[in-house]
Parts: structure tokens; sequence; C-alpha cells
């Protein structure tokens, strides 16, 4: 039951953010919290667009605007340890911040990892929440 619930919010309308940026002090490793680095985000909200789709109107809706403050907020806010903490901290806000939603996917990563000595793009986590899984 609980995967049938997952697939038609996956299918269902929501609002997208993509390639977000904010510079912000997260990491396990010490030069992470004093030097800080860039990390980059996508943001799926899924929620009923239909009204908003027909009134033409925000009030029917989530502005992408404060959405992408809310994540702002927490990338640049206090430092974490973990990048699960920081996606944890994202999407338990956007589900408290507005009620009409029913689910986040939140993609979390860190391009071009200067501590790392390899050829690698990013590091990052994948979350999923919705109203039943908080």
């Amino acid at each position: 039951m609980e995967k049938d619930m997952a697939l038609n919010l996956m299918m269902g309308d929501k609002l997208v953010l993509r390639g977000l940026k904010f510079y912000g002090f997260h990491g396990a490793i010490p030069e992470e919290k004093t030097l800080g680095q860039m990390f980059m985000l996508d943001i799926d909200v899924w929620m009923c667009l239909k009204k908003a789709g027909l009134s033409d109107n925000l009030d029917d809706s989530i502005s992408y605007v404060d959405i992408y403050n809310l994540a702002k907020e927490v990338v640049q806010g206090s430092s974490r340890n973990l990048l699960e903490a920081v996606a944890e901290l994202i999407t338990s806000k956007t589900l408290e911040s507005f009620p009409q939603v029913k689910a986040v996917r939140l993609k979390l990563w860190k391009p071009n990892v200067p501590l790392i000595q390899s050829a690698i793009d990013c590091l990052g986590v994948e979350i999923f929440r919705n109203r039943s899984t908080e």
C-alpha cells in the first residue's frame, strides 16, 4: 500500500527547482567547516497544481522563491557534519512550512570535492519524504 501511494505521488503534480547553488560550511572534515564549499540542490515538491493552473493565481500554489529561500537559509546556516542532516532539515522544514505539500525529494551534492585526490564529479545524497514517513 505504501509503495502504491509513493508511485501515485511520483506521477502527480510537482514544483521543480534545479541547480540551486549555495556556499556553506558542512562536512565531517575540519577543513570543510573552516573553508566552506559550494553545495548544489535539486528539489521536487509534490502538491496539487490544478487550482493554480485554472486560477493563474500564486495564492493557489507556492512561490518558488519561498522554497529557494528556505533551502538557502539551511545551507548557509548552522554547520552540520553530514549532508544527510542538511537534506533532512530542508525536507522537514518544507513539509512543516507548506501544509499543501504532499512530498519532497531533495538531491544535495558537493561538486568538485577538493579534499579527495581523485577524478570525481560530485558526492551527495538524495532523500524522499512524504507526510506519512515524517
